[in-house]
């Protein structure tokens, strides 16, 4: 899903024709669509079977943490969806056992990959969450993800902040989708560690997952257009 075409357009929201409407809009200009809580608590089964049947593949970002048999649980659930996601996830956090049962349970039907640090977060914010041990958020990203390649799974959801300490430790062949992308000319709204596409992936991106600066657009097809033409003009 990402030969040609590194964005994912984040479907972040509750409207069932809206996300179909956006996802046939920009399928010839985007690699893939991102599906998350917002949609999926809202529609279920019938609601994800409905947006697959427009042809992207999805990232199904449910970000699952609890304990292991639950987690594992939850992931065979998901193989059941037809088309299965081309990508599911998982909290790093949750830990080691809790990602291997997942990496078991999913058995290669679907790129597993873990949430390391959230770009909403800063350096103090982790802190305040309880993480004393970790010197700053890229720190301990770059631990989240050693740990989630030692449990199995594909690879992980980072910063564009934390992409080059990732890519250093765990080589070229771990996969690694990266939010908080904004356009030189959007503002970071609730997000705090960001990056324009072009410099995201000049730091090693696969995939680019990018939303509001898409769908919250005027015309989302040309904006979804001038971010490739962006990429393609590094």
């Amino acid at each position: 899903m990402t030969a040609t075409n590194p964005i994912s357009v984040a479907l972040d929201t509750p409207e069932l024709d809206r996300a179909i409407a956006l996802a046939r809009a920009l399928k010839p200009h985007v690699g893939s669509m991102k599906v998350g809580m917002e949609f999926f608590y809202a529609h279920g089964i019938p609601g994800y079977g409905k947006l697959a049947a427009v042809g992207l593949p999805i990232f199904l970002d449910l970000k699952l943490h609890d304990i292991p048999n639950t987690v594992a649980s939850g992931m065979r659930s998901l193989m059941r969806l037809d088309p299965k996601p081309a990508i599911v996830n998982l909290h790093a956090t949750g830990g080691f056992d809790m990602m291997k049962a997942a990496a078991d349970a999913v058995a290669g039907q679907s790129k597993l990959i873990a949430v390391t640090i959230l770009t909403s977060l800063s350096d103090d914010d982790i802190w305040a969450a309880g993480f004393e041990n970790s010197k700053n958020a890229q720190a301990h990203a770059r631990q989240l993800a050693a740990l989630a390649k030692s449990a199995g799974l594909d690879g992980v959801v980072c910063s564009p902040h934390d992409l080059a300490g990732i890519r250093h430790d765990l080589g070229r062949d771990f996969l690694t989708v990266v939010p908080g992308i904004r356009p030189a000319d959007t503002a970071a709204q609730d997000q705090k560690r960001v990056a324009t596409p072009e410099a995201a992936m000049a730091a090693g991106a696969d995939i680019l997952v990018i939303g509001r600066a898409i769908t919250g657009a005027t015309d989302p097809a040309k904006a979804a257009e001038a971010i490739l033409a962006g990429l393609d003009a590094r």
